[in-house]
């Protein structure tokens, strides 16, 4: 099934130009978008720099998670297995998780937890990066969807744990 879902999503690169171009500038450069954001919500008031703060931290744990999971997990990347559309040059590392979607989920769910609005539309993009990279042929579908689940909570249990810490220091 996840072989089937990737097929039918990575089978449409290579047939315009124009696609091809944004799935691989979105796979390669939204992330500077999430730095501007980042960064503008840092400067703006209280609230948005403990969520941008928060969102940094979330992402370096994502991080290390993705670390450990590498070390001791390995799914060969669908380019590896079978002949597939490869838009972009990859590392031959481990499919699982796609450190992209990872970080992106991370971010943006930090984000949403303080900022509604920016949140949805840096989940819009947390959503076209992991699809994007199913397009330009790097992971399978399993592999983005549970990258955005491990992002996501690991963003939301760490706001909860941080607010409780907070909580317990002010009493």
């Amino acid at each position: 099934m996840d072989y089937k879902m990737f097929k039918a999503i990575n089978q449409l690169s290579g047939r315009c130009l124009l696609i091809d171009f944004l799935m691989i500038l979105i796979s390669n450069r939204i992330r500077y978008v999430f730095i501007f954001v980042l960064i503008y919500m840092w400067f703006r008031n209280n609230s948005n720099k403990i969520a941008s703060r928060n969102a940094v931290i979330s992402a370096g744990i994502t991080l290390v998670m993705n670390l450990l999971i590498k070390l001791f997990y390995y799914k060969p990347r669908p380019f590896i297995k079978r002949r597939v559309g490869i838009l972009i040059p990859s590392k031959m590392d481990s499919s699982f998780p796609s450190k992209h979607t990872l970080l992106m989920f991370a971010v943006s769910t930090s984000i949403f937890l303080y900022e509604r609005f920016i949140g949805s539309i840096l989940w819009v993009l947390s959503i076209l990066t992991g699809f994007s990279r199913i397009w330009v042929g790097h992971h399978y579908p399993s592999d983005i969807i549970g990258s955005a689940f491990i992002g996501s909570i690991t963003s939301i249990l760490y706001d909860k744990t941080a607010r409780c810490v907070n909580y317990i220091s002010r009493q």
